[in-house]
């Protein structure tokens, strides 16, 4: 399968939401709505900021990302 469908549209978008369901929400007991909001912001910022991951050789995804722009805006 190749293409719009393909499986792979949704590899990264599935491992990050594993993410968050085994690191976040199903450790806590939210205390309400706002509160579950709250704390999956934070969580999503320190996945993005602060926490390396193995696949990036030990950058967060914002190094990974930011470091890439300027190759980007010089294709372009």
């Amino acid at each position: 399968m190749d293409g719009k469908g393909s499986w792979r549209d949704n590899v990264f978008v599935e491992r990050l939401w594993r993410s968050v369901k085994y690191e976040e929400i199903y450790l806590k007991a939210y205390e309400s709505v706002e509160h579950a909001r709250k704390s999956i912001a934070n969580y999503l910022t320190w996945y993005n900021q602060k926490r390396p991951h193995s696949s990036l050789s030990a950058r967060t995804p914002d190094e990974a990302y930011f470091a890439m722009l300027p190759a980007i805006k010089t294709a372009a």
